[in-house]
Formats: C-alpha cells, structure tokens, sequence
C-alpha cells in the first residue's frame, strides 16, 4: 500500500497542472474563509436565520459564547493566511483538516439543505491539500523507505503566471471582504473584474508553456 502511495504521490507531484490546482484550491478556500473568520473575530454575527429554527439557535448560542465564537473566527483567519504563504501552506492545510471535518458534521446533523454536499468538497479539497504535502506527514504512517526515488519534484511557476496567482487571490479576497461587509460594497467591482482578467491571462498562460514547467 505504502507503495502505491509513493508512487502516486511522486507522480502528482510531477505534473503542473496538479500545481495550478493545488495553488488554485489554496485560494478559494482561503479566500472564502478569511473574510467569514474575521466576521466571527470582530464578534459579529454570521447569519441572520430566525434563532427559531435549528440553524439559527445553533449559530445564535455559538454566538452568544462570545469568546468561542472569536477563538473560531481566528482560527479560520490563522489558517487561511497560512495557506497561502508557501512555506506555511502545509500547516494551514493541516489547520484547515478539523476545522472543515467539524463544520461537515454540523451542516449533516441541522440537516442543512444541500450544503452538505458543499461542505464534503471542501473537506474533500482539504484532504487534497494534506496529501499534497504527503512527503511532510509520510513519517507518521510508516517508516519504511521510499519507494524508488525519493527526490520530491518541485515545479515552479514562471513570473507572468506567478503574479497572475497573485493578482486572483487579491482580488478574490477583497471582493469576499466586500461580500461580508468588511470593506466599502463598490470595492467588490473592481476585483471582480481584476480577477477574472488576472484567471484568464494566468490560463492561456498555462495552456501555452505552464504544462512544459520543469523544477
């Protein structure tokens, strides 16, 4: 078994369009859950359900801890930012593992209508992100050797589609800062269009010279 997860994990680790999803998944989670964390950080409230209902007292009595309710927030913002800076990418991936397993659970037991299955791709890209950085954890579940070569492949990105990466997350977290009444609501325009311009250049790139990248 262990085999086989050396084997497959070297050959992801090979490719680049692996390496655009991972730093694409990196983004959209820490893009969605910065802005929701600082939500809970500032001791605001996250949703305006009727505490009448099931949803709404759960999140109403999260709320009214106070203190747990920031200690929540934090850890989303923690995680997030780690995530993308690439020599913490690794510990917010493992941050982000209970934190999405806890947050699928909740939304099974209320009986949330369809964001259950949200809430599994999340833990799903979570579970990716750990695996990603298999070589980092491989110790705890073996002590055998590698299996053939044990050179990691690093593959970098070239400069124009390293800044478009750049310019994406930027303008995906401002406009979600926007979305959750962190920034100025006009704030959310611009970015939009920022990064979609910024997806689009990064893409042609990709499908141009990206799949050609060597470490």
């Amino acid at each position: 078994m262990i085999e086989f997860l050396d084997r497959t994990f070297l050959w992801v680790r090979s490719k680049p369009f692996f390496l655009r999803m991972t730093l694409f998944t990196r983004i959209l989670l820490a893009a969605g859950f910065i802005p929701t964390g600082m939500v809970k950080l500032l001791g605001q409230r996250f949703t305006l359900i009727p505490i009448e209902t099931p949803i709404g007292a759960f999140f109403e009595a999260m709320y009214q801890t106070g203190l747990y309710w920031r200690f929540l927030g934090a850890s989303q913002v923690v995680a997030g930012l780690l995530l993308l800076i690439p020599r913490t990418a690794h510990v917010g991936a493992l941050l982000f593992l209970p934190i999405m397993v806890n947050i699928f659970v909740v939304t099974v037991a209320l009986g949330f209508k369809g964001t259950p299955v949200v809430t599994a791709l999340m833990l799903l890209a979570v579970t990716y992100l750990c695996a990603w950085d298999f070589h980092r954890w491989r110790s705890i579940v073996t002590d055998r050797p590698w299996s053939g070569a044990t050179s990691v492949p690093q593959l970098r990105l070239d400069p124009i589609e390293r800044i478009g990466f750049i310019a994406f997350a930027a303008s995906l977290l401002v406009f979600f800062l926007a979305t959750r009444g962190l920034a100025p609501g006009s704030w959310g325009i611009v970015p939009m269009a920022v990064g979609t311009l910024a997806g689009v250049v990064t893409l042609l790139r990709f499908l141009t010279v990206g799949r050609r990248l060597t470490a």
